[in-house]
């Protein structure tokens, strides 16, 4: 028989009853009946119960074993009687009486529960990862992620695509977020940055003519974290292509989605083909240039309405409405709870109508609305008795932001909202510039490889905030998954927007100087796009935090709580490497879970 285990934990069945075994695993749980032990024994596999009677050498022993010791056992696999069968256990038809054990590893008091999500506070969880990842559902989380990655190799080389590596440490980039720097002992006062994507190197890779390329790429970016963003680093399955517009694109990345959250989405399902929405139009319907289409429920500006009313509380502002069929006869309760979660949002309040028989209007401000705003907002919401009708007005981003937020609570509590099910869209027609509040300047208002439309003669002759892009996010349940575009492949069209942008000719050549030589060698029309791995695990996973799907995360202040870091480094290092600490070692920041 083999040193540790004839079987795994999770394998046995009633087939196997009279058979002798041999298992390893870990002590998950301990129930003492009357002297006899029922020991829960775990492997990666799954549990398998095991007995120990009263007066035996395995009952002394096991009965003084902390859980989650190591142990080896031999037994004989025996059926269980019928009312002890467990019908959610894939072994639970039979246990296993121990004759002999063995500790491989013992086990100090643990600092929290393993065999229930007990509420543990995260910072502790991730100080004691390895045990985290030992709970039921972290395990299933990240053997979801391996299962995810591993469907998407297959399914990409099935689409023609070729998997190719490219480099870790590499020149900064201007991705819109902050590079981890890497500084060089050879090279004294230069740095290399960790990529945060391959972008320019897969645009190289069409350059050379390998046509299709894909990767399941490490990308480091130094910026805060979020729910849906785990700092630091993140995967993300990168993809390109030769001789392609936009909805070449489109097609092998929606086929792809669809298979794989059809396959891993656990009976839900995934409505297809995915819509393409403008972006200006994403903003105007939903508040958001990331949707969720679930909420069946679409905003209207009604602007124009209130523009010559004589409801001033509305005059000159950008005006938003939600009509929601059904909820006219809903108690107060529901509009004051409502009219609550608008200002947890930012609004200073939420204005409501109901409507009733021949559109009678009733509600705090209907006494406001003339019969020609009445008709003007029965004709553009179509309003039909029943209908309640929540306004927001103030700047359009603001009004943009509460109202989307209130659209899909609102589609939530009035029954409008589509469970189990993943509702994807295109966003496209993104601006290719956009001017900084702050600063007033313009500046890239996505990835600045992309494609104008309208080439050159758009960048040459349009206002610069009137130009759009090929460019494009992918969108599933409220969550985007990716950005991507058709790429600039010609000089001067790359010259111009980045001037447009402030760069001069001279910063572009430092910057961009292997892009632009390739491009000066014939380079295709490309494009591509990467969604996010991490993401895509999260949804299938049906989790809140981003973290919980990947095995080793940095905490919300982008630290490493297990292995320490980031971590000071002694005198001799920072020498060899040409460098000094001006201010001495930071403080470690207080620890915030991300909301």
């Amino acid at each position: 028989m083999h040193r540790y285990r004839s079987h795994n934990c999770g394998e046995l069945r009633a087939a196997d009853v009279d058979t002798d075994v041999r298992l390893s695993g870990w002590l998950h749980n301990r129930r003492d009946l009357g002297g006899i032990l029922f020991i829960d024994l775990r492997d990666h596999y799954g549990l398998v119960q095991l007995v120990a009677r009263p007066g035996t050498p395995a009952n002394e022993v096991l009965g003084s074993l902390t859980k989650e010791t190591v142990v080896r056992i031999d037994g004989k696999v025996s059926a269980r009687g019928a009312e002890n069968v467990n019908p959610d256990l894939p072994t639970g038809e039979i246990e296993i009486e121990v004759t002999e054990v063995e500790v491989l590893g013992a086990a100090e008091q643990i600092p929290f529960t393993i065999n229930a999500e007990d509420g543990v506070n995260e910072e502790k969880r991730l100080e004691y990862r390895f045990l985290d990842l030992r709970r039921e559902r972290m395990h299933r989380n990240i053997m979801l992620r391996t299962a995810v990655i591993s469907a998407i190799r297959h399914k990409m080389v099935a689409l023609g695509f070729n998997e190719m590596a490219t480099p870790i440490l590499s020149a900064t980039s201007p991705e819109g977020a902050r590079d981890f720097l890497v500084p060089s002992r050879l090279h004294a006062g230069r740095f290399y940055a960790l990529p945060q994507a391959p972008q320019q190197f897969k645009q190289l890779l069409m350059i050379a003519g390998f046509d299709r390329y894909f990767q399941i790429a490490p990308c480091f970016r130094d910026e805060d974290a979020r729910a849906d963003r785990s700092p630091g680093e993140f995967y993300q399955l990168d993809i390109e292509m030769s001789f392609v517009e936009q909805e070449d694109v489109f097609q092998p990345v929606e086929k792809l989605m669809t298979e794989l959250f059809t396959e891993f989405g656990d009976g839900r399902t995934v409505t297809s083909p995915f819509p393409r929405i403008p972006f200006r139009e994403a903003m105007l319907k939903y508040g958001s240039d990331k949707p969720d289409l679930r909420a069946e429920l679409e905003l209207v500006d009604v602007s124009d309405v209130f523009a010559a009313s004589g409801f001033k509380a509305f005059a000159g502002k950008h005006v938003r409405a939600l009509a929601v069929p059904g909820t006219a006869d809903q108690p107060r309760k529901f509009f004051d709870q409502l009219g609550e979660f608008a200002v947890a949002q930012g609004a200073k309040g939420l204005a409501w109508i109901r409507v009733g028989e021949g559109h009678a209007l009733s509600g705090p401000i209907a006494k406001f609305l003339t019969d020609d705003d009445v008709k003007a907002l029965v004709a553009a919401l179509d309003l039909k008795p029943g209908h309640a009708v929540f306004f927001g007005a103030g700047e359009f981003d603001e009004v943009s932001k509460i109202m989307g937020a209130v659209r899909v609570e609102a589609a939530k509590r009035a029954g409008h909202f589509v469970e189990n099910e993943f509702r994807f869209c295109w966003i496209v027609d993104f601006p290719m510039f956009e001017r900084d509040a702050d600063t007033g300047k313009i500046e890239f208002s996505h990835n600045p490889f992309s494609m104008p439309q309208g080439g050159l003669e758009a960048l040459e002759t349009k206002d610069p905030l009137d130009i759009l892009a090929w460019q494009y996010d992918i969108v599933c349940n409220g969550t985007e998954l990716s950005s991507g575009a058709i790429r600039n492949h010609e000089p001067d069209v790359m010259y111009k927007a980045f001037a447009i942008a402030g760069y001069d000719k001279e910063t572009v050549e430092s910057e961009f100087g292997g892009m632009l030589r390739a491009f000066k060698f014939g380079a295709p029309p490309h494009g591509g796009i990467a969604p996010g791995v991490d993401r895509i695990v999260m949804l299938l996973a049906d989790e809140p935090n981003i973290r919980e799907t990947i095995a080793f995360p940095l905490n919300g202040n982008a630290q490493d709580l297990l292995m320490g870091a980031p971590s000071e480094v002694d005198e001799a290092r920072l020498k060899e490497l040409h460098l000094s600490i001006r201010t001495g070692p930071a403080k470690p920041t207080p620890y915030k879970p991300t909301k």
